[in-house]
């Protein structure tokens, strides 16, 4: 189970520490901590089958809660920053018997558990040690059993980019070989210190910062959440040797540096790692300018228990625009009709591994249309070069189709992004009475342009048919919790202020 991976660590090794004035613990206190903490699971009557959702922000409460609750039963971490109706949809849809909350606060999550599921509240004591209480039980107490390596450790949702957010089961199986790809990838070892930035309620956190990180007795750095004022001098004081985050937080980073200076603390870095969203060339080659660490792509999601692929560790050649290659993990390209397509031939990303699920709980019909002969049909678009790098063009559903035309909106991003006065960009799909879409986009900028200067600029570099017709100039591109930007909630929200 995943709680092996704590005897990774040499027991006297720092395993986690809470950046400020948090607290920091071997990995014998972890263990012990989170064997005391399943105890009390088990006290409260859960037990082996029962999910256990957790709302909570990142720090050792989360992460002690998360081992003890997929130790026990099946851990659901749920974003502690969804309001009332997002609540009662995520603890019905996974049948939590409890609920794991901070003692003040959380109001509309706890009002959301009502009287249908146990709420345990978690906290520190004086001695830094997280404790949990409840005023009920979910039962009679239940014995200690210890999970099979193929029971579902962690239950997640799929991001619903597309479609209502399905039902991801992921086994401890499938949480220890992402982990081990993650560590194997980037050679991390006891020595290497992990700075978590990323929620930890989703996997890029969860498993890459963090189980990675276990798996090899290293230590985790969790601050309780990102914050770029005291970013750099975190890195320095824990010595950090590398962090992984979406392309968000690297460009606030970037945003913040000052020019010719590299920040204290950065010479610590061995890579940077960028996940969960597309990264730029220009903001990766940014970043290794300023920060002076090799800058690796990777690509992870939910139904793979986090990473797919990725750029290695020099002096492997890492290439700006590609995710790199799979990593222990089989990646094809197939078409409409599940044939596998040759190099250079664009079409649906799949893959294969054993860090793979087994498929979306209670949904049937997803499953049908998601697995074909064995591989499982990611929902991307790409391609794979000849020395076996992948391309992500772009989620399938959210090609662009104007006129028969089908076109990639990464690529109008990555035109809109060379530009030097925008910060950000994003093209979507609108409806169009001609041609069934059109192009269109928003872009935050960094420096003065006007919407007619940058449709000048895509057209120096795009056929007439992929430039945007619109351009939005924006404060702020919206974005999910986890920092994803999914193109048409961002075309609904500008719809809806332009009205």
């Amino acid at each position: 189970m995943i709680l092996d991976l704590l005897d990774n660590g040499i027991p006297s090794h720092i395993a986690i520490a809470v950046s400020g004035d948090g607290p920091v613990v071997t990995y014998d206190q972890l263990r012990r901590q989170v064997d005391s903490f399943a105890a009390r699971l088990n006290q409260f009557g859960l037990g082996r089958g029962d999910r256990i959702a957790m709302a909570l922000p990142n720090g050792l409460e989360m992460i002690v809660s998360f081992l003890a609750a997929s130790a026990v039963g099946a851990a659901a971490p749920l974003n502690p920053a969804y309001r009332l109706d997002e609540f009662k949809f995520y603890l019905e849809d996974t049948e939590a018997r409890a609920l794991i909350i901070p003692p003040t606060g959380s109001d509309e999550a706890r009002a959301a558990a009502g009287d249908q599921r146990l709420i345990i509240e978690t906290d520190l004591d004086g001695n830094g040690q997280v404790r949990c209480s409840s005023s009920g039980t979910a039962g009679s107490p239940r014995a200690r059993e210890y999970p099979d390596a193929d029971e579902t450790a962690l239950v997640l949702h799929t991001s619903g980019t597309t479609s209502r957010p399905k039902r991801v089961p992921l086994s401890h199986t499938n949480l220890k070989i992402s982990a081990r790809n993650v560590a194997e990838t980037y050679r991390l070892a006891a020595e290497d210190v992990s700075l978590c930035v990323m929620p930890l309620f989703h996997v890029h956190g969860l498993v890459a910062s963090t189980l990675a990180t276990l798996f090899t007795g290293g230590t985790v750095i969790v601050p309780p959440r990102f914050n770029p004022l005291s970013f750099w001098s975190t890195v320095r004081d824990h010595r950090v040797s590398w962090y992984s985050a979406v392309p968000t937080i690297h460009q606030v980073l970037l945003a913040r540096s000052k020019a010719g200076a590299r920040p204290a603390g950065a010479e610590n870095l061995r890579f940077i790692r960028s996940c969960s969203a597309a990264l730029a060339p220009q903001m990766m080659a940014d970043l290794e300018e300023k920060f002076g660490a090799p800058v690796l792509e990777a690509y992870g999601m939910t139904e793979a228990a986090h990473q797919m692929a990725s750029n290695p560790l020099p002096p492997g050649a890492r290439k700006p625009g590609s995710v790199g290659r799979g990593t222990a993990v089989s990646i094809a390209i197939l078409d409409e009709a599940g044939n596998m397509l040759p190099a250079g031939a664009t079409g649906e990303v799949s893959i294969k591994g054993p860090n793979v699920f087994s498929g979306y709980e209670s949904n049937a019909e997803a499953n049908a249309s998601s697995f074909s002969q064995g591989w499982f049909r990611t929902g991307d678009q790409g391609y794979l070069d000849g020395d076996g790098y992948l391309t992500l063009v772009g989620r399938i559903k959210e090609l662009i189709n104007r006129g028969g035309e089908k076109i990639s909106p990464r690529e109008i991003d990555e035109t809109l992004l060379a530009h030097q006065a925008v910060a950000e960009a994003v093209c979507f799909g609108v409806p169009d009475r001609v041609y069934g879409e059109e192009v269109a986009a928003a872009v935050t900028l960094a420096s003065e342009a006007t919407e007619a200067e940058l449709i000048a600029h895509c057209r120096a570099s795009l056929a007439d048919f992929k430039c945007p017709k619109v351009i939005y100039i924006v404060e702020t591109i919206p974005r999910t919790a986890t920092g994803k930007i999914q193109r048409r909630n961002v075309a609904a929200e500008i719809a809806k202020t332009r009205k």
